[in-house]
């Protein structure tokens, strides 16, 4: 009678033609990283942990921090919460500078705003950004009562930031499925960039923005990546299949004299079309932001 192990184990997951090229690949990648960087034990142990936490060593910095401006009602307890997305091309600007807006917003809407200070382009092309927008999101969903004293129920933004609050939108529909804005705040957004709306190409003002000045932009946000790729729906937001999407009420605000016109008009009826509640606000001669 044979005998029995009392430890089974399957030599198959043991035998090198089972390791991925992905794995094989990714353990090269982790190879030249480690190489030519200090061992702890020449550095000693507690000047090691240092160097890890500050990002010093090969490996990289454990967690990130994501800086945002919180912004609370003078008079009284807030009803709830706006999450704010900043502009300036994926390039320009910051969480600083908006702060009298936002702040007239707080204390007249009765809101809490939180505004996150995302990674910018050149330096942290995408994804980097949206990765940002998308945790401080999360974060949001599950914190914002705990923190704050009231829910999250709105987000937006203005012009890049337009753009990345519909595309976290889309994010916290698969990640947060039980959660629901009250509503969206979308200015003047850029809702495709791939090879832009044809009012960017015929708007020929040297007015705020033009078709010159997202190509640059573009150029640092999304370096080498092809037409074809820049049509993906977390790049171009315009390229989403909405009928599959439970979209919250949103607010489109552009004026007639941005390049960005039709970005605007034609994603609000895409939204409407979805079955979502969607309001075009268009405000005549207004520039670009």
């Amino acid at each position: 009678m044979p005998l029995t192990s009392d430890l089974t184990l399957d030599p198959s997951k043991f035998d090198p033609k089972s390791i991925s090229e992905q794995t094989h690949a990714f353990n090269e990648k982790l190879i030249k990283i480690m190489e030519g960087g200090p061992r702890w034990w020449d550095v000693g142990a507690e000047e090691y942990r240092k160097m890890r936490w500050n990002g010093e060593t090969p490996l990289p910095k454990p967690g990130r921090s994501i800086r945002c401006r919180v912004f609370t009602p003078d008079n009284g307890k807030p009803k709830g919460v706006f999450y704010h997305i900043h502009g300036g091309g994926w390039v320009l600007q910051s969480e600083h500078h908006q702060d009298v807006m936002i702040k007239y917003w707080a204390d007249h809407s009765q809101v809490t705003v939180v505004s996150v200070g995302y990674r910018l382009a050149p330096e942290h092309p995408y994804p980097a950004g949206n990765e940002d927008c998308f945790d401080v999101g999360e974060y949001l969903v599950d914190n914002s009562e705990s923190d704050y004293g009231a829910p999250l129920l709105f987000m937006g933004g203005d012009s890049a930031g337009g753009h990345l609050s519909v595309v976290t939108c889309y994010h916290l529909l698969k990640t947060r499925p039980d959660f629901a804005f009250r509503g969206l705040i979308l200015n003047y957004g850029a809702y495709d960039i791939s090879g832009f709306m044809p009012q960017a190409w015929i708007f020929d003002l040297p007015l705020v923005l033009d078709v010159q000045i997202m190509q640059k932009y573009i150029e640092s946000y999304l370096p080498n990546m092809t037409l074809s790729q820049r049509r993906d729906m977390w790049i171009s937001p315009f390229f989403a299949d909405l009928s599959k999407m439970k979209l919250p009420p949103a607010l489109f605000v552009v004026g007639t004299m941005d390049c960005l016109l039709d970005d605007s008009i034609l994603m609000s009826a895409k939204w409407r079309m979805s079955g979502a509640e969607s309001i075009l606000r268009v405000y005549p001669g207004a520039a670009h932001g």
